[in-house]
This record gives C-alpha cells, structure tokens and sequence, in this order.
C-alpha cells in the first residue's frame, strides 16, 4: 500500500533515503502506575456523524480495493533523538479475554524463527488482537494495520503515527478491522472516536516517535476487547530483543488479505533513528502492525512493544519500528483515559 520516502539531511557524510510503510525484560507494573498522561499528546475528536459515515464507507469491496498514497518527500533526520534506556522498564498485563483465548489454542509447534515475512498459520490471540486499519488520506482510500491492547477504556488500538496523521492532516473515515481477511470483518468495523498520536510525530514527523493510537466506538453495544481481547505493552525494554512483527502488507508481493508475520533478534538502528531493526520483507499496508516481545506461539500473545515503521530505500529487506520509551507510554496511558 502507501509508501513515503524520507529523504534526509546530510548525516554521517552522505544523504540516505528511508522508506515508510503507509497504507500506512521488564518490570512488571500495573497500567495506573505508568506516568501521568502527557497534556502535549496530539488527539484529534470524530464526531457521531462521521463515525456513522466511516462505518457505512468501509464496505467489503472499499476494504480490498484501499489502494496506496503518492511517494511524498519529508526531512528524516531527528534533532531530538530519544534518549531510551534512561526510563524505568515496565509492562502492562494482556486482558482477560486473550489470556482466556490462549489458553484454549493447541499446541502448534514451532514457526519458523527466524523469518522474514510469512502467512501467519499459528492462530492464537493475535489472530484477533489484529487488524487492519483503513481511512481515507488526501480524498483516496488506504490501509495500516494496528492491535487491539489492554486498557482501561477496553477501547485502544495501537498503530503508527502516520497511520492517523500526515501532512498535517488527520486521517479520516477511520476504521479498525481486527480479525481481517479475505474482504471479511468478522469482528466487526470499530470506528474511530479519537485518533492520537505523540507529539513529536504531530510537530515534525520525527520518525523515531512514529506512534498512533486510537480509541474506538463501543460495537452492537459491546466494547472492542471484551469482544476480541487486548495484548499486554512493555515500555522501556532495552534492545537486541527476540521480537515477532504482523501485519497485512498490500504492496506486491503481497495483496492485504493475508495475516503476515517477520520474527528475529532485533538490533538499534545506527543511522537516522534510534528504532529497533529486524530483517522484514513485509511492505506498505503493513505499518502500525504490532512488535511483540516475549511472544507465545502456542497462544499468540506477547507484549506489545513497537509497531512498523519505516525502511531505508538501500535495506529493503529490513523493517524498523520506533522505540517504545516515556513518549509511547504517555500516548497509551492518554488514550486508554479518553
């Protein structure tokens, strides 16, 4: 889907390009001791209208024909690079209904580990936990990905940044499809009541805070994860990571009907970002899919603690997601209080 190519300025001698994905050990503690919400967090408010508009434009045939964004140029060097490994580690329980799902998934055996963008046949949680995300950009239908996670409101969904705004503009007719395939939202389309994203992405699009967050609608009376469950969060957890990346990439090679998965042993970026690394070849239409740490093939959950971010035009076999610090953790304790 979508692509964006970050043309940087001049950095370690040379100008490098980056690519982002648009179609779009911790210390456990519970989600009321994370820090106070950040009064900065951007957060844009849909009214009942237009969520009523979004939910009744997202057909089946919209959904798989959500095509992607023209290339646009932006500056992809940060002056206000994160400083990650200062912030206390920490981790928030997945939901009840996902430890209920894990529990009730067989044994598969082990995937691949590890790999570099294959369909997800393992089943589990995050077979339901995630999804795609569709909206409407510059007057054109488009798609991310995004995860339903643990939070007070029962309500949030965790994506990228770019996956709710850019270029100033915020998204539109947004909607969360957990459970997509094939056209189908078994789940149901939960629509958007707020989209946020941090700061930092909001002001200048720094690609090292390149997170989104959502809360949506309750659906036929029912709120988002006590109908599909929500994954934990881990903020602060250091790098050089065993992580697993989903999403539903809709650029060749891939079309957005299918559930893919990328695992490895993540390192930290060491030219324009302080982002995690892992060897991917998921594309557009993939970005805000989740990066699990600590994740359970046998029942499909993990922490939740990256989403998809951006490739370098010279790496194209390499996907990076940003670093989930104090920032992360403000955005996620501002949107499970909305």
């Amino acid at each position: 889907m979508p692509t964006v190519t970050r043309i940087p300025r001049p950095f370690l001698g040379a100008l490098v390009g980056a690519t982002a994905l648009l179609t779009a050990g911790a210390l456990a503690t519970p989600a009321s001791a994370a820090p106070s919400p950040d009064t900065t967090t951007a957060v844009s408010s849909v009214s009942a209208g237009a969520q009523q508009k979004a939910r009744d434009f997202w057909t089946a045939d919209r959904m798989r024909a959500a095509t992607p964004l023209d290339l646009v140029t932006v500056n992809g060097h940060h002056d206000n690079a994160p400083a990650p490994l200062k912030g206390r580690a920490t981790t928030v329980a997945p939901s009840a209904p996902v430890k209920a799902l894990g529990k009730a998934v067989a044994d598969i055996g082990l995937m691949a580990f590890p790999n570099s963008g294959s369909q997800w046949t393992g089943g589990g949680a995050v077979v339901s936990t995630a999804g795609r995300v569709f909206f409407t950009y510059q007057g054109r239908t488009a798609s991310c990905s995004g995860n339903a996670v643990t939070s007070a409101n029962k309500s949030t969904v965790i994506t990228a940044g770019h996956c709710v705004k850019l270029e100033g503009a915020w998204h539109t007719n947004w909607v969360f499809v957990p459970g997509y395939h094939d056209g189908q939202a078994p789940h149901g389309r939960w629509t958007a009541t707020k989209t946020l994203s941090t700061p930092q992405w909001t002001a200048s699009e720094d690609i090292n805070y390149d997170i989104g967050a959502a809360v949506v609608a309750p659906l036929d009376g029912k709120k988002l994860t006590d109908v599909v469950g929500g994954q934990g969060l881990a903020f602060n957890t250091g790098y050089n990571q065993r992580m697993y990346a989903f999403g539903f990439p809709a650029a060749a090679p891939y079309d957005g009907e299918k559930f893919i998965y990328c695992s490895g042993t993540t390192n930290r970026d060491f030219l324009l970002s302080d982002d995690h690394g892992m060897n991917c070849n998921m594309t557009g239409g993939s970005s805000g899919g989740p990066w699990f740490t600590q994740f359970n093939e046998s029942t499909g959950t993990g922490l939740l603690s990256s989403v998809n971010s951006f490739k370098y035009n010279f790496l194209p076999n390499r996907m990076y997601g940003p670093y989930f610090g104090a920032d992360a953790q403000n955005l996620y304790q501002t949107a499970q209080a909305s």
